[in-house]
């Protein structure tokens, strides 16, 4: 048994609410006795919808966003504009430009972006779905809405070029968003506007 708890089923649980984001052990542990004190049924419901989430979540088979479903609800609306597709990193980014209510179009996720420094290349990213999205000639514009870093425009310029030979419209999103920013932490208008007033994405190389 630790000396610094009085169970070892305490430390248990703050070891694992501690490798959680943002969670320190000081967070954990506050959170731990949180539960313990509740009564067994609301620990009960949340491992139940923790496990639910765990083994039953979807992703939906045209942008690979998160869903209960083999469709997402986006995807499936006959009434959001399916020949402008928003291309974002993680499912964070597709709830923070909903919640902006200024993009009608469809979405795809990639899973990541391009990061050589963490092993991460183009074929661990949903990128062939989307050349093959836009080769099906249904796609008339792509929006490219990855973090202003320099991975972020690694992705971008590399989408570029393996979409370019298609006869679709390929911008970024305005500079609204700060250099280093991630998408899913500006505020809805800044990132409204940003998507309202892309550019096109030569016009952007050109800027650089």
């Amino acid at each position: 048994m630790s000396q610094n708890y009085p169970s070892v089923l305490l430390e248990n649980a703050v070891n694992e609410l501690s490798s959680l984001p943002g969670v320190g052990r000081r967070t954990a542990l506050r959170l731990a006795l949180h539960i313990l004190r509740r009564d067994a049924g609301y620990t009960e419901r949340l491992s139940a919808s923790l496990l639910a989430l765990r083994n039953e979540i979807k992703y939906c088979r045209e942008c690979h966003n998160i869903c209960d479903s083999d469709l997402c609800g986006i995807c499936g609306n006959l009434s959001r504009d399916h020949s402008t597709v928003c291309v974002v990193e993680n499912v964070k980014e597709v709830m923070a430009i909903e919640n902006t209510a200024q993009f009608h179009g469809v979405y795809h996720v990639l899973g990541g972006i391009i990061s050589p420094v963490d092993g991460v290349g183009p074929a661990d990213l949903e990128i062939n779905s989307l050349v093959e999205r836009v080769a099906s000639g249904d796609v008339k514009e792509i929006i490219l809405a990855l973090r202003a870093t320099m991975e972020g425009d690694t992705t971008n310029f590399y989408l570029f070029r393996k979409l370019e030979r298609f006869n679709v419209a390929i911008s970024v999103i305005a500079q609204g968003i700060s250099v280093g920013d991630e998408i899913e932490y500006a505020d809805e208008v800044t990132l409204g506007r940003s998507i309202i007033n892309r550019v096109n994405f030569n016009d952007s190389l050109n800027k650089k």
